[in-house]
């Protein structure tokens, strides 16, 4: 990524369903925002993902009914040149972060759940991968929720 924007990276096990669809309402939300927020990059990546995989077809149409595009999407390994470039790490589960945290010991940067400040319900993101639509729009939804929790911890803890 360039220059001195700092770097969120989200992490799913096989980036090609939580994560891009993540990524992108993130990235969304960020260009409402103002500086610093609106400078942020948003990027996604998998622990177990192959290279240059498109997202899932259900991945798809959960944000196309929002009109966002995720067709363009190519999945990514967690890699540690990503680890190491990445400013804030959001993960869909504690067993995600655990991982992380487990195999890169050193890495210094915060690691947290991408539902870990919102105040009610599951901080965990269930994996939709191979359900019906309904289970990948239910997703989305439980991602969305998760933004304005994660815009506050932003602008209070993150970007000081």
């Amino acid at each position: 990524m360039e220059g001195n924007s700092k770097v969120i990276t989200v992490v799913c096990t096989g980036n090609v369903c939580r994560s891009p669809m993540a990524e992108r309402l993130l990235a969304h939300a960020f260009a409402a925002e103002d500086c610093p927020l609106r400078s942020l990059k948003v990027r996604s990546a998998g622990l177990s993902a192959a290279s240059g995989n498109p997202a899932s077809s259900n991945s798809i149409k959960a944000l196309k009914a929002v009109s966002l595009n995720l067709e363009d999407h190519r999945s990514q390994p967690f890699s540690p040149l990503i680890a190491q470039s990445s400013d804030l790490i959001l993960t869909m589960t504690s067993a995600h972060r655990d991982a992380i945290s487990l195999n890169f010991p050193d890495l210094g940067i915060p690691v947290h759940r991408f539902r870990e400040w919102v105040p009610s319900g599951s901080h965990e993101v269930p994996d939709p991968f191979g359900g019906p639509l309904d289970l990948y729009l239910e997703t989305r939804d439980s991602l969305a929720e998760a933004i304005p929790s994660i815009l506050t911890f932003l602008k209070k803890d993150f970007l000081q």
